[in-house]
């Protein structure tokens, strides 16, 4: 059994996708990251950044394997079960150069373009031209990309599940598709997958529904190493 530790976010999905593509069984163990439930003693254990999602492997031939970091977990699970990474050395190279590339640029410029779309008071012009402009240029880094091949290595991958959940938001994001037709016809072939719309669905109940409070947003925005370290003590 796996333990995972998750909340409904984008970088949550990738690895809920990933679960659900791999149809194994998986103990949800969701984590309310509004209420600081990530700097606990026993999640820091886990997640040395406190920060899900993390998952604990107990099917292992000695003590339960933890693994942090959605990049490193795809990679952990794909290795395990021996699927969505391939076997050639050079298309396995291909994977792990995108896998970087989200964890690298896509996922931290619409992580940054959320927060100030989402989240930040007040008027931010100057940062929300800025990750604005980085998200569309990583849009059009995918589209090419895509613009004579089904996935972004051949066969479906754990880079096409890693860098999917970000686009999805696309929209809400404030950018449309319809300038990145191969990107958009990528987007939504892998919407229509069984697994994607089960990783996505999982937890739906947990999704905000309104903007934090002052309380959450010091928890989610406010946090130092000293702050984050003397949390719950």
């Amino acid at each position: 059994m796996i333990d995972f530790y998750y909340w409904p976010t984008p970088n949550g999905w990738k690895v809920s996708i990933m679960l659900e593509e791999l149809g194994i069984d998986y103990k949800l163990i969701p984590l309310n990251i509004s209420k600081g439930e990530q700097f606990s003693d026993d999640f820091l254990k886990i997640s040395p950044n406190n920060r899900m999602p993390a998952i604990v492997d107990h099917e292992t031939e000695g003590a339960p394997v933890t693994v942090f970091e959605s990049g490193a977990i795809l990679i952990y699970l794909a290795e395990k079960f021996g699927r969505f990474m391939p076997t050639d050395a050079l298309k396995k190279k291909e994977v792990l150069e995108w896998l970087f590339w989200q964890v690298g640029n896509q996922g931290p410029m619409a992580g940054q373009l959320s927060h100030f779309v989402n989240y930040a008071e007040g008027e931010h012009a100057y940062s929300l031209e800025r990750y604005a402009k980085e998200y569309h240029r990583c849009l059009g880094v995918m589209d090419r990309r895509l613009q004579s091949r089904d996935y972004i290595v051949d066969d479906y991958s754990i880079a096409d599940i890693i860098c999917w959940p970000w686009v999805l938001i696309a929209k809400p994001l404030g950018q449309s598709l319809e300038e990145f037709p191969h990107l958009s016809r990528w987007r939504n072939e892998i919407k229509q997958r069984p697994a994607v719309q089960r990783g996505v669905d999982l937890g739906k109940e947990f999704r905000r529904s309104a903007p934090p409070s002052e309380e959450e947003r010091k928890i989610l925005f406010g946090q130092t190493a000293r702050t984050s370290s003397e949390f719950n003590k």
